[in-house]
C-alpha cells in the first residue's frame, strides 16, 4: 500500500484533528503508511533539537497510535510520572541491564499492540554513530522497523518506510541509510552518520 498525507477530514477523533491542525499551523504535514502489524520498533531520525519531541508527540496524537518510548527512570519517579506514562513512556532498566533486551521483546509480544519509538542517536549532540539497542531489540523480537523521519527542510513528519532486519548489519544499515537520504534535521550539522556503534551491553538503555 502506498503512503498518503494525513488530512483532518479523514481523522475520526477531535483530538487527532486538533493535533494535526497544530502541526499544519506551523507548516508541517504528516505522511503515513499503515504499520505492518501490531508489534515493532520505530526509529526516529534525525534527532537534533528539542523541537523533535514536540513535533513527534503531536504526530503521534494526530495518528492516534499509542507509540511507546524509553525514558530515564527519574522521569517516572517524580510529579510528572503519571503524565509520562500516559504519553507512552517506558522506564529504562538501569539496574538490571543483563537480559533487558530479551525482556523488552517478551513484553512487546505479551501486549496486543506494542510499538516502541526510539531515537538511535541517543542525544541531540553530534556523535560518530548510532546506538545499537534498536537493532538488537528488533532482531530479538523478530519485528519490523519503521523509519520515522523529521524533515525540517520540507516540514514533513514521515511514518512511511519499513525495514525487516536480516542480521546482516552492513546490508541492513545500508538500507536504512538509503531511506533517510536527504532528510534534514533542525540542526543538520548535528545529525549522526547512519552507522552503528559496537554494542557494549544487552540493554535498551543504549537508546536513551
Amino acid at each position: 500500500m502506498s503512503h498518503y498525507e494525513l488530512r483532518a477530514a479523514s481523522l475520526p477523533r477531535p483530538g487527532q484533528r486538533l493535533a494535526l491542525g497544530l502541526l499544519q499551523l506551523f507548516g508541517w504535514r504528516v505522511r503515513y503508511k499503515p504499520l505492518p502489524g501490531p508489534h515493532g520498533v520505530a526509529i526516529v531520525y534525525p534527532h537534533t533539537s528539542n523541537w523533535d519531541f514536540v513535533i513527534g508527540l503531536l504526530g503521534k496524537w494526530a495518528l492516534g497510535l499509542p507509540f511507546r518510548w524509553l525514558g530515564k527512570e527519574s522521569l517516572f519517579a517524580g510529579p510528572w510520572a503519571g503524565i509520562m506514562r500516559a504519553w507512552g513512556g517506558v522506564a529504562v532498566e538501569r539496574s538490571a541491564a543483563t537480559g533487558a533486551t530479551q525482556r523488552l521483546a517478551e513484553k512487546m509480544h505479551a501486549s496486543d499492540w506494542f510499538w516502541l519509538a526510539l531515537a538511535p542517536e541517543g542525544t541531540r549532540s553530534y556523535k560518530p554513530h548510532w546506538r545499537s539497542g534498536f537493532y538488537h531489540l528488533a532482531l530479538a523480537a523478530r519485528v519490523p522497523v519503521v523509519l520515522v523521519y523529521f524533515d525540517y527542510g520540507r516540514k514533513e513528519l514521515g511514518v512511511v518506510d519499513v525495514v525487516r532486519l536480516t542480521g546482516d548489519q552492513q546490508a541492513d544499515m545500508a538500507s536504512i541509510a538509503a531511506a533517510y537520504q536527504g532528510r534534514t534535521g533542525f540542526h543538520p550539522e548535528l545529525a549522526c552518520p547512519v552507522t552503528l556503534a559496537t554494542p557494549r551491553a544487552d540493554s535498551p538503555e543504549q537508546q536513551r
